[in-house]
């Protein structure tokens, strides 16, 4: 959990506890399509994990400026909530992991093409099955890598001591 997060005690967060959460992996599994579907199919997939961490970001603000009520910063607080999430959300669910799926998905029906005979058609499917089966093992160094990226540079912006109290 960020530092901007707020949780209660068995509160059940519906962007990060629930099925919800694999809205946000819709992308990849549209890059991992993108051989064998139209490109709109893709960039509908990018506009739902788009729309989850848009969702997400706003939950969060709600959630920060609930917990801050009235308090002075409440306004610096719900903002760097809303920021932080966003961010890290884009990087972690969107830009790195889609990145990452179209490059697998790439090489691999470029190799595929190179060292086989295997009909168009079943390298793409090929081609679909490896991208798919590459995100469950992609998403935690991700989103690892995205915390160390935050906590070294955007974080240490917003976290330094007790400036916006």
């Amino acid at each position: 959990m960020g530092p901007t997060e707020v949780k209660t005690a068995n509160a059940v967060d519906i962007y990060r506890d629930t099925w919800v959460r694999f809205l946000g992996y819709a992308n990849e599994v549209g890059e991992a399509f993108r051989a064998l579907v139209p490109v709109s199919f893709v960039w509908g997939s990018y506009a739902v994990a788009t729309a989850y961490v848009t969702a997400d970001a706003v939950d969060k603000g709600k959630k920060a400026a609930v917990a801050h009520g009235d308090n002075p910063g409440k306004t610096t607080r719900v903002a760097v909530a809303v920021v932080d999430t966003f961010v890290w959300q884009a990087l972690a669910s969107v830009i790195i992991p889609g990145f990452t799926i179209n490059r697998v998905c790439a090489a691999s029906l470029y190799l595929l093409g190179r060292t086989t005979k295997w009909p168009l058609p079943v390298r793409k499917w090929t081609t679909t099955a490896i991208g798919l089966s590459t995100i469950p093992f992609i998403i935690t160094p991700i989103d690892r890598s995205v915390d160390f990226l935050l906590d070294s540079s955007l974080r240490k912006v917003y976290n330094d001591g007790k400036k916006h109290e």
